[in-house]
């Protein structure tokens, strides 16, 4: 098997994901996966898609992660490892799609406009 390159976003983080054959060894920017990810819910997230699918020691994983905050990169790893999970067999579809895992979350910052003080919220009004 050679190397499997998918990308995966949420918010305004983006995940680049390197895998290939190996002993389950997971890298983060070239730091370990459990430095990065100091949390048990993120490494939970990251871990997710090879718990479904029952492949945790099977692939070594390569990733490069920025933008956005930590939890929006472990949910865009996450989906980038479920589409890879996808491409090597098909019939992991099945057991992520209804976890949700294939979606790509598509709830962005809304901009802010002109005249107001957020994107929603106003300056206040005055009537006299």
């Amino acid at each position: 098997m050679e190397t499997i390159h998918k990308i995966g976003r949420r918010k305004t983080a983006v995940a680049r994901v390197y895998v290939s054959e190996g002993k389950g060894t997971i890298t983060v920017n070239k730091r370990n996966f459990e430095d990065y990810f100091t949390t048990a819910t993120l490494q939970y997230k990251v871990k997710q898609p090879f718990a479904l699918t029952g492949n945790e020691d099977k692939y070594d994983v390569n990733i490069n992660v920025y933008g956005g905050g930590i939890t929006g990169q472990a949910e865009a790893v996450r989906l980038a490892l479920s589409r890879v999970l996808c491409e090597i067999d098909e019939e992991h579809r099945g057991v992520l799609k209804p976890e949700g895992l294939l979606t790509r979350d598509p709830r962005m910052v809304e901009r802010k406009k002109y005249g107001q003080k957020k994107a929603r919220k106003k300056f206040q009004f005055s009537k006299r």
